[in-house]
């Protein structure tokens, strides 16, 4: 299968930080599917490589990429990083025929501390809190066609909670170092966004979660599935039996991430 053709692009430049984004091309080229990605690490590590083990398998079939690198919690915090992603998006729809490429449909995908940055893209794409202004970019917009959660963070006071329960000093520091306060806590929160009847837009949902997940409690993702549906929403929940967190990156030839990957793959073309 032929490899696909990665270029980097700087998208962003705030103060004084170049924000680079990998562009994967889909083969065969010509119209496709694009997914954003926002990665994760914490809020405080990763890069647009974080997720390349899903990027790849995507543009090998058909499916365009273009990841997201943005502000991390060691250089800022919330909501800076979420401003840099909502920008990243509206960048590449005003940009992608410049480009080069020809999306059908453009969606986003965010793993882990990712998927709670990009998910409040998702659900709140208009929020005047996460859009710089841009005279360039004043007729775009950041709505997305669908969006994709792999053990995402989509709640993270629970999972802050859950980390103080514990005793795991490493997420809860590393979640101090990212939201200046509880309060943040709750306002950058997919799932209490949805709750509180803010959410603006309700693209078409998977999530992505295994049950032995040590950072995110699974079962807060049948909680958000359930709202979601009650919300009106459209959302495919696939848990995966003793699975840990970021399953499909840290072991990629198992018979459960080959199973998520292609569901991922499915997902995505069905929504073209």
């Amino acid at each position: 299968m032929t490899n696909p053709v990665v270029e980097d692009i700087p998208y962003r430049t705030i103060e004084g930080t170049e924000l680079k984004a990998r562009l994967y091309r889909p083969h065969p080229e010509g119209p496709a599917p694009f997914v954003i990605d926002a990665h994760g690490g914490a809020w405080g590590r990763g890069s647009r490589l974080s997720n390349e083990v899903i990027h790849q398998d995507f543009a090998k079939n058909g499916i365009g990429v273009f990841a997201l690198d943005f502000r991390l919690s060691g250089e800022t915090q919330f909501p800076a990083p979420v401003i840099d992603i909502n920008y990243g998006v509206r960048w590449f729809k005003a940009n992608a025929s410049a480009l080069g490429v020809a999306p059908s449909i453009i969606g986003a995908m965010g793993a882990s501390s990712g998927g709670n940055q990009m998910g409040l893209v998702a659900l709140t794409p208009d929020d005047a809190r996460y859009m710089a202004p841009d005279p360039s970019l004043a007729d775009v917009d950041a709505s997305i066609a669908f969006f994709i959660a792999c053990w995402s963070i989509l709640d993270p006071l629970a999972r802050y909670q859950m980390a103080q329960k514990v005793g795991n000093e490493r997420l809860i520091a590393a979640t101090k170092a990212y939201f200046p306060t509880d309060e943040d806590m709750e306002t950058g929160n997919p799932f209490m966004v949805l709750d509180r009847g803010e959410a603006t837009h309700m693209p078409p949902m998977i999530i992505i979660q295994g049950t032995e997940d040590a950072n995110v409690e699974h079962t807060r993702a049948d909680i958000f599935a359930e709202r979601y549906r009650a919300a009106g929403g459209s959302i495919d929940l696939h848990k995966y039996e003793g699975q840990p967190h970021m399953f499909i990156l840290t072991e990629p030839d198992t018979e459960a991430s080959k199973d998520a990957i292609e569901k991922l793959r499915h997902f995505v073309l069905a929504q073209a």
